[in-house]
């Protein structure tokens, strides 16, 4: 005789609901097949990028062609605006791997050499995080290039690039603080 065992209080059980009707099950499947309609934006996502690719060549190529006459905070203005280029181009990968990811379809990536150690654990909160952080690194490049670049600079303009830097750097501190939070929240 087989012996039945009744669950432990500390198991979670799983509550059943009477069957649905066949127009809520349809709704329901609309509903989440609504998540498709973000796909063609990160499609467009992606145009831009290689647009950003496409503007990255050619400000290389403007600087390779005429480094023989450029002065060097020129030249320094040129590096930082390539490393500009490349920070928007790398935070649109971030929008476009992780935002598909998280609100259309999983990768199926588990066995890609390649994969981003940060897609294991993707979410909306790490995904914030990770967009503040892209967006400090690019307001830091903007404030390079305008203290590089002081004698041309608006002092306004310096100080509102300063404030807004300011702001990016405050509000990726409150989005890491709450995301500690609710991290805490989740473990309890």
């Amino acid at each position: 005789m087989a012996e039945h065992s009744s669950p432990s209080p500390d198991t979670p059980q799983k509550q059943t609901y009477p069957p649905s009707n066949a127009l809520e099950r349809g709704f329901e499947s609309l509903v989440f097949a609504s998540r498709w309609i973000q796909a063609p934006l990160y499609g467009g996502l992606i145009v831009a990028e290689l647009l950003y690719a496409y503007k990255f060549l050619v400000e290389l190529w403007d600087m390779v062609t005429h480094i023989h006459k450029m002065e060097e905070n020129v030249f320094m203005l040129g590096v930082l605006g390539l490393i500009d280029v490349t920070m928007v181009a790398n935070l649109l990968t971030m929008v476009v791997i992780g935002g598909y990811a998280t609100f259309v379809s999983k990768l199926d990536l588990e066995s890609h050499p390649d994969r981003p150690d940060w897609l294991t654990h993707v979410d909306p909160g790490t995904i914030k995080i990770k967009l503040a952080a892209s967006l400090i690194g690019i307001s830091s490049i903007h404030l390079l290039k305008a203290f590089v670049d002081v004698a041309h600079e608006n002092p306004e303009h310096i100080k509102w690039k300063i404030f807004i830097h300011m702001t990016f750097l405050a509000s990726a501190i409150l989005l890491a603080w709450t995301d500690k939070i609710m991290q805490k929240d989740k473990k309890h």
